[in-house]
């Protein structure tokens, strides 16, 4: 075995070139007996194996820069770092993968030195690449730089800002573009397709590395040179449409097949000794080399553990995402206004069956979560009733356009804020732990949080009635207790008692159940009040509870700066009310790391063991 005997990129320059197809047969049955104990993101891993091998032959990634334009909103995007971290000496923890205290799912630099950026969210490869570059001249030193994006990136918007700048930048910097579904560049005709192949054989670039070399020695050679690539570009227009990336500045060079390692170990040398912005167009199968991922890979894109004979199934049971998705297709099929909008993301937020259903009426607007609110604010004022759809950690993106082109002008947009809170194993970059503050601060936004089923059908039932924005917030997976409907109110005291006051909204209301029936065997009477609508807060359910009992914790999966708990605490600061003990339980000012979701509550302390052992510190010893 090749794979074997690599723990870093300088065993993979050592190899023969004969053995580079051995090691990327190799690398695919490792990713899918590791995915497939672990779970993890395989297609698009499968699809670009030997692009990485190729990136690993030709850059030094402990120096150079190597930037990842990674997530997974959508089946086109790039997601291709397991096989980075399995060539840089971390095959090993593959067995941890996404798991707590384990190997990320995404680049991280305090994990290697061939990280050399945190990535989780799309399109901004570029910009982050071009910003390394400009600091590598301004401080003269001497690595390379490269962007890895894939073409579902370059549904972003951002994208194009930084591929813009770099083009006309005149930094030596390589794009790599990953073209693994949607053609960027069509080709026109049979001239097109030769002079692309031309422009691809290693004979191509040895010419023209000669021929550029012989004339930089040469007096006024440079200028000689200029002046033939000016003719030679004129006449390659004149023959076939100049790409959009050459027009923005870019030596554009492919398409490159993806799956050939010659081919690719040539086109990327050749790239990085151009003192210039370049782009390299690269073809790819996603799923490659694996069946099962080949014939579908929107099934095999992220996936829980699975047997690889078998191949990956369809995931049973219902889940919140689900669960919105029918309601709204329901809800649609009486209201003709009614639409859906997601970013890139139909499939994950549950919303197949109402595009299957009402096509005219779904919109898919690619990578790109400011659009999507910009369009939806669009589609509201001229007396529609949108819905977007979209993950809490992606709706960040689009906060200006909330504010500006939404709340100011009071527009009827429903938000279904899918993965609330705590997601698990994608970790820091995809946990939703920050909408209720930002989405909280927006004047006239109402901000609803189920903690059930059937309390996410009252409130999407009530979000199309309302008038101004409204976001229902809810988690990823399936429910626990099923709760009671909900009837509008703003919050419901659950359970009764006098000792402390237990408040919660979303599902971890769950937890605060389990504790208080925890509470009551030890003698301690805990009253537990939901949360339905966290904004705007009416603070008097709680104050009223505290004024009996005394004592409050708030629980949250979520920051607290902004949070319900310190809201709470300024309205019984600001009602004369001060409770023998406050405690506010939730994620403080950090970034929580990655593993199950019961796993996280425990390590932060928001389970209900965690809350029994503070209730009882403040009731027992306070």
């Amino acid at each position: 075995m090749i794979l074997e005997h690599i723990s870093s990129p300088v065993d993979v320059k050592k190899l023969d070139r004969a053995q580079l197809p051995i090691l990327c047969e190799e690398l695919r049955q490792f990713l899918v007996e590791s995915v497939s104990r672990t779970g993890g993101h395989l297609a698009s891993n499968l699809g670009t194996v030997e692009l990485t091998v190729a990136i690993h032959r030709v850059f030094d990634t402990a120096r150079d820069r190597l930037v990842f334009d990674v997530g997974h909103q959508c089946l086109s995007l790039i997601h291709q770092c397991y096989v980075h971290k399995a060539l840089t000496g971390r095959r090993e923890l593959f067995s941890t993968l996404r798991q707590f205290g384990g190997l990320g799912g995404f680049p991280r630099p305090d994990e290697s030195i061939h990280d050399a950026f945190v990535a989780g969210h799309a399109s901004n490869s570029v910009s982050v690449a071009l910003g390394m570059a400009r600091a590598r001249t301004l401080l003269g030193e001497n690595y390379a730089v490269a962007a890895l994006i894939g073409d579902g990136a370059l549904t972003g918007g951002l994208a194009y800002e930084g591929l813009n700048d770099a083009g006309d930048s005149r930094e030596p910097l390589v794009v790599i573009l990953n073209d693994n579904g949607m053609s960027i560049d069509p080709n026109v005709g049979g001239i097109s397709a030769h002079l692309s192949r031309l422009r691809l054989r290693p004979g191509y670039f040895a010419f023209k590395r000669g021929y550029r070399t012989l004339l930089s020695h040469l007096p006024g050679g440079m200028s000689l040179y200029r002046f033939n690539h000016r003719i030679k570009t004129a006449i390659k227009k004149a023959i076939y449409p100049c790409s959009l990336f050459e027009d923005m500045g870019f030596t554009y060079l492919g398409p490159v097949d993806g799956h050939n390692v010659e081919q690719l170990c040539s086109t990327l040398s050749w790239a990085k000794e151009m003192d210039c912005p370049v782009l390299v167009h690269v073809r790819t199968i996603k799923g490659k080399g694996y069946i099962p991922a080949e014939r579908k890979p929107e099934l095999c894109h992220g996936v829980a553990p699975f047997d690889p004979q078998v191949g990956i199934s369809e995931s049973p049971g219902q889940d919140f995402s689900a669960r919105f998705g029918h309601m709204l297709t329901e809800l649609a099929a009486n209201n003709p206004r009614i639409c859906a909008v997601t970013a890139a993301m139909g499939e994950g937020t549950g919303l197949s069956a109402f595009a299957h259903t009402f096509p005219e009426r779904f919109f898919d607007v690619g990578i790109a979560e400011g659009h999507a609110v910009s369009m939806a604010a669009g589609m509201a004022k001229q007396g529609m009733i949108p819905v977007f759809a979209v993950y809490s950690t992606f709706l960040q993106r689009s906060f200006d356009m909330l504010i500006h082109d939404v709340a100011l002008q009071k527009l009827h947009v429903v938000l279904a804020v899918d993965r609330a809170g705590l997601v698990g194993a994608d970790g820091p970059t995809h946990h939703g732990c920050e909408d209720v503050a930002y989405l909280s601060q927006i004047p006239g936004m109402t901000v609803l949080s189920p903690g059930s089923f059937v309390q996410l059908d009252n409130m999407l039932q009530e979000a199309i009635l309302m008038d101004g924005p409204i976001a229902v917030r809810y988690p990823r997976g399936k429910e626990g207790r099923a709760l009671s409907p909900w009837k509008g109110e703003h919050a419901v005291v659950l359970r009764e008692g006098s000792d402390i006051t237990l408040v919660s909204y979303g599902v971890l209301i769950n937890e605060l159940l389990d504790a208080a029936e925890t509470l009551s065997a030890k003698g301690i009477s805990a009253e537990v009040i939901q949360y339905y609508r966290i904004s705007p807060l009416d603070p008097h359910p709680a104050l009223d509870s505290v004024k009996k009992t005394g004592r409050l914790l708030v629980l949250e999966d979520c920051v607290e700066c902004g949070s319900v708990g310190q809201r709470l605490a300024a309205a019984l600061s600001q009602a004369g009310i001060a409770p023998r003990s406050l405690v506010l339980k939730n994620l403080k000012d950090h970034f929580t790391t990655q593993g199950t979701v019961p796993q996280l509550r425990k390590a932060e302390g928001l389970d209900a063991e965690a809350v029994i052992r503070s209730v009882c510190e403040v009731v027992c010893h306070g």
